[in-house]
């Protein structure tokens, strides 16, 4: 999610139609556009302003980085209910829990990272097909979106992974019993 956010591939132009411009390539992201030459030397111009911004580009920034804090966040949790970990060991109910509680928000991280790239995609792809849009101004989804994409269905994954650890309820069968032990054997008993 973080490199997903910190790329500037997010859109990028199209060469669709008639006036094909194979000299540079054109890349735009939440922070910044770029523009790489034919040579590979790349410009690139962090967004001057953020009140310029528009409004659904400002709640895409605003929710993956939510979802990057979220998967921090869920880390540390997660981490204190492994069953490695020290941290309390002398209640294994609540070191479950924990656990759970750390996939919980995994799942929120991975929720509000799909989010955002769905919806950053779905501008992308509405601007596409306009028909008021120009040829040479149409974008196609980048690199980055891909990569949120797979970020957010694999922090997802492994929160419902750790959900999977619930500690069970009790149940109202009688108690189980063991078997009796045996006297340690001196190595004289020959049958």
């Amino acid at each position: 999610i973080i490199i997903s956010t910190a790329m500037p591939q997010w859109k990028m132009a199209s060469y669709a139609g008639d006036n094909i411009v194979t000299a540079q390539a054109l890349y735009e992201g939440l922070w910044m556009s770029c523009a790489m030459q034919s040579t590979g030397q790349i410009q690139c111009k962090v967004y001057d302003s953020l009140l310029k911004l528009e409004g659904s580009l400002q709640a895409t920034r605003a929710l993956m980085v939510a979802a990057i804090l979220l998967g921090l966040v869920a880390v540390f949790v997660a981490v204190t209910g492994m069953k490695c970990m020290k941290c309390m060991e002398d209640d294994q109910v609540k070191k479950m829990r924990m656990a759970v509680f750390g996939g919980v928000i995994f799942i929120i991280a991975g929720l509000a990272a799909l989010v955002a790239t769905s919806w950053y995609g779905n501008r992308v792809a509405r601007a596409f097909y306009d028909p008021f849009t120009p040829v040479n101004t149409r974008f196609e989804f980048g690199s980055a979106l891909f990569i949120g994409w797979a970020a957010a269905s694999l922090a997802m994954l492994g929160g419902a992974f750790l959900c999977c650890s619930c500690p069970r309820r009790e149940t109202s069968y009688p108690p189980t019993r063991g078997y009796p032990k045996n006297a340690p054997s001196t190595g004289k008993d020959y049958v």
